[in-house]
């Protein structure tokens, strides 16, 4: 939900979630809770804040507007542009992961984020730069279940599986952009 605890820790209460995503990720960590303490069962839950990279979904806001830009089509935005979210680029997350198979833990909850936050504004500018092209904005009403932000607080990852982000979010968009030139675009492998 809209934390008022920022960054967001993995001790923070989540007792409120406001959209159905939010709730299927919680009651999937009480299941793992629930099988650690029945049965014994070693369980790392990782919870990834805004993951991004080459190869990502089409429908997630990196690849959407990265293509309504490159096509010269408005970008929907949703609210006034402030919503802030802690974009994590794909390697980082690949890094964490692996980090937690070999790690040896009887239960725990790690966030695996940047730990830095981004306006979708500025990440709007990101991609036109690394685009070279424009933006045109629609702006549109806030969505329901949207939360103002997401900021992850990285201290437990890094103390317990040696995580440090290595992409910061305008390397990321760069490469991203680079990928979608080569892979999507109407420039597709020019």
């Amino acid at each position: 939900g809209n934390s008022r605890r920022i960054p967001f820790n993995e001790d923070d209460p989540v007792s409120e979630p406001i959209s159905p995503y939010a709730a299927t990720k919680r009651a999937g960590e009480l299941y793992c809770y629930n099988y650690h303490h029945l049965y014994g069962l070693p369980i790392v839950c990782l919870r990834f804040f805004t993951v991004y990279g080459p190869r990502q979904r089409p429908d997630m806001a990196i690849h959407k507007f990265t293509r309504w830009i490159d096509e010269g089509r408005p970008v929907e935005m949703f609210g006034d542009g402030s919503m802030k979210r802690d974009y994590t680029f794909c390697s980082d997350i690949v890094d964490g992961v692996v980090a937690a198979l070999d790690a040896k833990m009887d239960f725990e909850i790690i966030n695996l984020g940047d730990s830095r936050v981004v306006e979708l504004r500025q990440l709007i500018g990101l991609i036109e730069r690394a685009l070279g092209k424009s933006a045109e904005i629609q702006q549109l009403p806030e969505q329901p279940g949207d939360v103002k932000i997401t900021y992850a607080d990285i201290s437990k990852a890094t103390r317990l599986l040696g995580y440090k982000p290595k992409f910061p979010i305008e390397k990321g968009v760069e490469l991203f952009v680079e990928w979608y030139r080569t892979n999507c675009g109407p420039c597709k492998g020019k």
